[in-house]
């Protein structure tokens, strides 16, 4: 494996408040963390995901890590952000990456031009780490507040993360300071030239904020909203026959019914209006078009699967989910009993908060086949968020 990549996700997140680390904050409907994740597991050059967590935060990360390709079992982190690094390089060594790009997970933000600046730079030189120019005017003062003189800021810069380095040099240095008992570096760069080892910088994005406080999540939450402009919405309408059967499955839940509905897969009529939807947002087709019925492979296909897909090309193209809003057209079964279930499985199926997904039903009053109790269908509507393009 030539890269793997290293999320640092075992804070407290004390100073961001609530009472819960920052890392699992909802941005954009989705944990800061999983942001984080995606930006490595979506990346071609990217082998492999280690996280490292809070051993109390098992659930948090799985939550926020489900699904996603590349992610290794995270492992626990230690008192400071040096002994967590150390870490996830150890759990990082049956992988035998030869670079290693270590990244806060509390910089959701960054993307897949840094990581390939990373990756030209790391490549070139065994250690490179992301940098802005310092902007504002740079003093420096004593204990009581005195100027004591200006800096020049020409040879200054703000340091970001991915970080990246030799792997094998890294976790070296690394293993070397905890050896001596050397604690409290701040960042692997500094590990690195304590260890006598040449690193270089390469052009770091503005964008890539950090997210410490809960100021600094109102920016976030703007500089999204900024970003993710582009809104856009779409529908889906599906509609199956009853057969013979014991059961249908709605919304991705089994509901015992005397019949039950036919369909090359699973014949989930609401996640096939779902599925649409989500297509129809971006004009990226339909279900039909990417699963045709004419393939024998997606017989009996749990539909989960297709609004994963559907999801993904969302996210492959910068987007999020807003809301789905969906109704169910039915004379039998009963839907109050089982919408909170459905509402929950789309929402995970999603990868969004289930505040986000809408479910009703209702009769067709006894008129056509659905009031004469021959089917089911459902109508869908996706609302997403995409980044300004020309597109």
């Amino acid at each position: 494996m030539e890269f793997a990549a290293l999320v640092v996700a075992g804070g407290g997140g004390t100073r961001a408040g609530a009472g819960r680390p920052k890392q699992y904050w909802l941005l954009q409907g989705e944990p800061v963390l999983r942001h984080s994740l995606r930006l490595f597991t979506d990346h071609r050059d990217i082998g492999a995901v280690q996280a490292v967590i809070r051993h109390e935060d098992v659930a948090e990360y799985e939550r926020a890590s489900a699904r996603l390709p590349k992610c290794r079992p995270a492992v626990p982190g230690g008192k400071t952000r040096q002994a967590s690094v150390l870490a996830g390089l150890e759990s990082l060594l049956p992988t035998a990456p030869r670079f290693v790009l270590v990244h806060d997970a509390a910089r959701p933000f960054a993307d897949a031009a840094l990581i390939d600046r990373a990756i030209k730079s790391v490549r070139k030189t065994g250690a490179s780490i992301p940098a802005i120019p310092v902007s504002d005017t740079i003093k420096r003062v004593d204990k009581s507040g005195l100027i004591k003189a200006n800096v020049e800021r020409s040879e200054l810069r703000a340091v970001q993360t991915p970080q990246a380095f030799e792997f094998e040099a890294l976790l070296a240095a690394h293993r070397r300071a905890a050896k001596e008992g050397l604690l409290n570096f701040t960042d692997d760069a500094a590990i690195m030239e304590w260890a006598g080892e040449p690193v270089t910088v390469f052009e770091g994005s503005p964008a890539n904020l950090k997210l410490t406080t809960p100021e600094d999540f109102d920016r976030a939450t703007a500089y999204a909203a900024q970003v993710l402009g582009d809104v856009r919405t779409g529908t889906g309408y599906d509609v199956h026959a009853f057969t013979d059967g014991d059961h249908v499955t709605l919304g991705g839940v089994k509901i015992p019914h005397a019949k039950k509905l036919a369909g090359h897969s699973d014949a989930d009529v609401l996640l096939h209006a779902i599925t649409d939807a989500i297509l129809g947002a971006i004009a990226d087709g339909d279900i039909g078009h990417h699963f045709p019925p004419s393939d024998a492979k997606w017989r009996g296909a749990d539909s989960a699967m297709f609004i994963r897909f559907a999801v993904e090309h969302v996210r492959a193209r910068g987007g999020m989910i807003a809301h789905i809003d969906a109704t169910l057209i039915c004379e039998a079964p009963k839907i109050g009993p089982h919408r909170d279930a459905m509402r929950t499985k789309i929402a995970e199926v999603c990868g969004i908060e289930i505040g986000r997904i809408g479910v009703q039903a209702t009769t067709n009053e006894g008129l056509g086949f659905l009031g004469r109790g021959e089917g089911i269908a459902a109508m869908a509507t996706a609302t997403i968020r995409l980044p300004w393009t020309r597109k």
